[in-house]
């Protein structure tokens, strides 16, 4: 069995070493600052020069991403991980090491799997928050189930994935399992499509990171032109981030999640950072987006002992 991470930029695969954690959950309040490299009136001049990418054709989607960081900062990984753990309980929440890297991942959402000559891919886009009262909580997951602009966001990454699997799979085998279906978190509703297919003979591991990576959720449509965007109107690299990171056995079986919720912790310069993001479409309102990538922040924050309110956003 290897465990791996796939950089978002470079595609370079490195070697993780996966980490038993504690049992402890109690986490001091931080006294450290945290930053963030723009503020809500530069998000939004930068999601509307990306809306007018949408309209004048160059991309129909696209993943936008912030950066939330703060230096000469340390903490326990084992006891962050295990109280984000008890925020989300996501399902492919992971503690590993990349040699000074701890990767503090509560990742949702699955990028694909591999069993025998199968593949699974579950892309996922459009988020709602929890309610306060059950009433309530029905009522958001209905309205997510419901909203045009999110399920315009999902079909567009689903497409883009059934494009990536179909350079690698059999004739006529590319399905789409299930679409905008709502999967709830104890923190978030998401909505995820699961989209399967049956692979062509002799295809190997690195063929198929080939194919489909970066994952459909975290890039854009159409997908090249949106990560040349992405690089470009990024204010900082991904790096880890909306990568991917899992498992592979000896026998060629995979199961890799998108690395989304995730902190990484470099524990020889004392600094932590997170990224945050949407997908920006042409029905996108950058108000919204803004407060949704404000919504992702908020449980790793608190992972970390802080809250929004110390957060200082550059102009």
């Amino acid at each position: 069995m290897r465990n791996i991470v796939v950089l978002f930029e470079t595609k370079e695969i490195i070697e993780v070493v996966p980490v038993k954690s504690s049992t402890s959950v109690s986490i001091p309040e931080s006294k450290a600052d945290f930053f963030c490299l723009l503020n809500k009136e530069k998000y939004i001049s930068i999601v509307t020069k990306l809306l007018e990418h949408i309209k004048i054709g160059d991309i129909y989607e696209i993943n936008y991403c912030v950066e939330f960081f703060a230096e000469n900062m340390e903490i326990d990984p084992y006891k962050v991980f295990e109280k984000l753990n008890a925020l989300t309980e996501a399902p492919f929440a992971q503690l590993l090491k990349a040699g000074d890297n701890w990767i503090i991942c509560a990742s949702p959402e699955r990028f694909i799997k591999k069993t025998g000559n199968k593949l699974l891919t579950q892309p996922m886009k459009g988020t709602a928050a929890r309610g306060s009262t059950p009433e309530e909580d029905i009522r958001f997951k209905n309205m997510l189930a419901k909203s045009l602009k999110e399920q315009t966001e999902n079909v567009m990454a689903v497409d883009v994935a059934r494009n990536d699997l179909s350079v690698i799979a059999k004739k006529s085998t590319v399905v789409t399992n299930e679409l905008f279906g709502v999967q709830t978190f104890k923190n978030v509703h998401q909505m995820v499509s699961t989209v399967s297919c049956e692979l062509k003979n002799n295809i190997g591991f690195e063929t198929i990171l080939e194919a489909t990576f970066p994952p459909a959720s975290m890039t854009g449509a159409p997908k090249i032109k949106a990560v040349e965007l992405i690089k470009k109107y990024e204010l900082s690299p991904r790096g880890i981030y909306s990568g991917c990171v899992g498992s592979i056995d000896e026998n060629g079986d995979f199961d890799l999640a998108v690395v989304i919720r995730t902190i990484i912790y470099n524990e020889k310069e004392k600094s932590v950072s997170f990224h945050v993001g949407s997908a920006i479409t042409a029905g996108s309102n950058a108000h919204e987006e803004w407060n949704e990538c404000l919504l992702k922040a908020d449980s790793l924050l608190k992972a970390l002992g802080t809250d929004i309110s110390r957060v200082h956003f550059k102009a």
